[in-house]
């Protein structure tokens, strides 16, 4: 069952990343979810807060994937807004990534949606009529057993 929350402001969107982050462990997965300018990045600026981040986060769209360093946990900060195709996310090593036991913030994470590990965090970030409102679903997702 997903968490929802609606956030007013650029400022409280971080937060609410910020608050996010004190359930995330070494090797969890974040998948994020939202059209353009609904607050995918500022959500990870939060994030990255929260866990310890202190340099700049920016949303790596022509780097693909930025990484940092906090409290000993490497957290990899991807964008694939603009890869076509899987083969382009294999090719950066994403599998590698997902395995190496740090946090995985993926933003445009439908575009890899193959290649992401079933147990993660399904974050979906919807623009509201006001501008500065974010409509925020969490859900972690869990393996079938079969």
């Amino acid at each position: 069952m997903p968490t929802t929350s609606t956030t007013h402001s650029e400022q409280a969107t971080i937060e609410y990343g910020e608050q996010f982050a004190k359930q995330l462990k070494p090797g969890d997965v974040v998948a994020l979810y939202g059209d353009l300018g609904s607050g995918k990045t500022h959500f990870i600026q939060g994030v990255c807060k929260g866990l310890g981040v202190h340099e700049h986060v920016a949303s790596p769209t022509f780097t693909i994937v930025n990484e940092y360093q906090a409290r000993g946990i490497a957290i990899y900060h991807f964008d694939f807004y603009r890869l076509t195709s899987v083969r382009e996310i294999r090719e950066i090593g994403f599998d590698e990534y997902t395995q190496r036991g740090g946090i995985c913030l993926i933003e445009w994470a439908e575009k890899a949606e193959d290649l992401l590990p079933p147990q993660r965090y399904d974050v979906r970030m919807e623009s509201a009529d006001d501008p500065n409102t974010r409509n925020v679903s969490i859900e972690r997702t869990a393996e079938v057993p079969s």
